[in-house]
Order: structure tokens, then sequence, then C-alpha cells
């Protein structure tokens, strides 16, 4: 997928991640905010609750869904599971990129097999760690430099998605080019503080001028007392953000 391409179902560059436990409460949220959102994210906790279910739901809205399942294990395992996210109608599907060359070319190479249009998105490091955490799991140095590391080495097997805190979005930009698509998580309306769980954040808008293709937002459209207007608000920021970027 080129990155300066428009998103597949809506002009929206926001990914609005269903962080629901119950099928029915994600559906109705899905549903009140679904004109100002491209792509649905369905992550652990509503696949677990709810499994192919939860994909269904794009279908029922008209947009594309993000399976947010951050695959990491042996080859094989991850190929069977790709294959199988394959057959629920999924656009994007994440696989850690940390799982090594074998994984990620499998993963690849099975959903190419498939020919129902699923995407391998490979994950760099999440935006819930810093370079202290890096540390402590024995992986010093720079953050930035391994998170384009395992982008590049996601690169080399085939992928052409990642998902990259915003602080990272540019590098990668420039180290990937134009073809790769970089999603960003742990975002923020221009106007909102805190960060939650997340300790590599940046702005909807700033994270779309670094590089970012989608951004990944959640609590702050979840959580909102009228979750309907702080989702167009934050489609008017990214969409902006985005034709600023590409005037340039």
């Amino acid at each position: 997928m080129d990155g300066s391409t428009a998103p597949l179902a809506s002009e929206s560059r926001v990914v609005y991640a269903l962080d629901f436990p119950h099928l029915d409460v994600a559906r109705s949220s899905a549903h009140a905010v679904r004109d100002s959102i491209g792509m649905f994210k369905v992550g652990l906790e509503l696949f677990v609750g709810a499994g192919p279910a939860s994909v269904a739901l794009g279908t029922d809205l008209g947009r594309p869904v993000f399976l947010d399942l951050k695959l990491h294990d042996i080859p094989e395992t991850v190929e069977r599971a790709v294959a199988r996210a394959s057959t629920l109608g999924a656009r994007m599907l994440t696989v850690h990129a940390s799982g090594g060359a074998a994984m990620l070319r499998r993963a690849v190479e099975r959903a190419h097999k498939e020919g129902r249009g699923l995407e391998v998105v490979a994950v760099t490091v999440l935006t819930s760690l810093d370079w202290g955490d890096l540390a402590a799991i024995g992986m010093g140095g720079d953050l930035a430099s391994h998170v384009e590391l395992l982008a590049r080495l996601a690169w080399s097997e085939g992928v052409r998605a990642f998902v990259c805190s915003a602080h990272e979005a540019a590098r990668l930009r420039a180290a990937l080019g134009p073809e790769a698509t970089l999603i960003t998580p742990g975002v923020r309306a221009a106007a909102e503080s805190g960060s939650d769980d997340q300790k590599r954040t940046m702005s909807v808008g700033e994270a779309i001028a670094h590089g970012a293709d989608w951004v990944v937002v959640g609590r702050p459209i979840r959580d909102a007392t009228d979750p309907s207007a702080t989702a167009r608000t934050i489609a008017r920021e990214a969409d902006a953000a985005f034709a600023a970027r590409h005037a340039k």
C-alpha cells in the first residue's frame, strides 16, 4: 500500500480502537462514530470475548477492520493464524517484528497466498515502553534505532505496514520511503493532555505531520462526553494535517 494514497473505506485517517469487553457495547460505540472513522481496530479484549463476530462488525458498518492481535510465536503457528485471520475478512493483522525473519516472511507469504486482501502489519516497539523498559529486558541503546532496526528487518521480509510511536514516524518514513504505511497509536487530540499508560505520545496533527498515515485513537473518543463530536474533531485535525503534509 502506498502511504500517499487515501484510506480504504473512508477519507478519514482515524482508526477507532474498539476497546470494549462486550460486542454489543462495541457495536453501539462504533455505530455512533462511524462517519468520522476510516477503520475500526479490534484488539485482544474484544476478540477474546467475541471471537470472529468482532471482525464482522466492519462489514456491518462499512469499514475495514484492523485486527490487532500482535502475534508472536513460532513461524508455523503464526502462519496458520494468518490463514485463519484471512478468512475472517480483516484488512490488517498485527504481528511483532521481534518475532524474527522467518516468522515475518511466512506471515506475509501466507497472507498473499490466501488472496483475501489481508495485510500483515509489523509492530516495532510498543508505545507503552520507553528506553528504560527496553534496558530492563536486555535491549539497551537508543530506542529509535531499535525501532528502525526492527522495521528494516520486517521490510526485508516483505512487510510494508508498521505500527510505531509518532516519535519514530519521521525516522521510519525517511528510512523506508513513501511505500511504507505507518500506523501510530498513543495519539491525542491537540487540546488533550495526559497519556494514560502510553509513554511516547503526540497529538493527532503532530503524528501525521511526522509521517503517519493512520492514527489509532481509543480512550479519547470512547471516554468523551460526546464521542461523536470528539471523533469529528479528531478526524478534522487528522485530515488537515495530512493535507498540509502533502501540500509541501
